[in-house]
């Protein structure tokens, strides 16, 4: 399988002869093997894993995303990713980075909503007078 990682602004990885790959969707765990049928996942923060031909498996941490399988190429696009060879680094990556954007964004909107909101109040009391 050919395997691409894309960031928002730039590919972060390309590795073709995959063999196999595992990753963090939001209904669970995922593996894809080269013959498995098409299909695309939301991927949450978390760690992937993949396999090449020379049997050498590679760890990323991936933040939340999507990932399409279709054929034998299998696209990832994600927010955010980080590579390494020391999975303890890798999953302090994801706690530190990843699942801190999203209570930034959580808080974020929050206070758009409560602008909304005030503002839909402020307008209805300026069409009712």
């Amino acid at each position: 399988m050919k395997l691409k990682v894309l960031l928002p602004f730039r590919i972060f990885l390309e590795k073709e002869n995959v063999q196999r790959l595992v990753a963090e969707t939001s209904q669970g765990a995922v593996g894809i093997w080269p013959n498995r049928l098409d299909f695309a996942a939301e991927l949450v923060p978390g760690l992937m894993s993949f396999e090449t031909d020379t049997k050498q498996e590679v760890w990323l941490a991936v933040d939340e995303g999507i990932m399409v399988k279709a054929g034998e190429e299998v696209l990832v696009s994600v927010r955010n990713a980080a590579g390494g060879t020391d999975l303890g680094n890798l999953k302090e990556t994801i706690r530190r980075d990843f699942l801190r954007v999203d209570e930034q964004e959580v808080d974020t909107r929050a206070a758009l909503a409560k602008l909304e909101s005030g503002f839909v109040r402020r307008f209805a009391e300026f069409v009712r007078d």
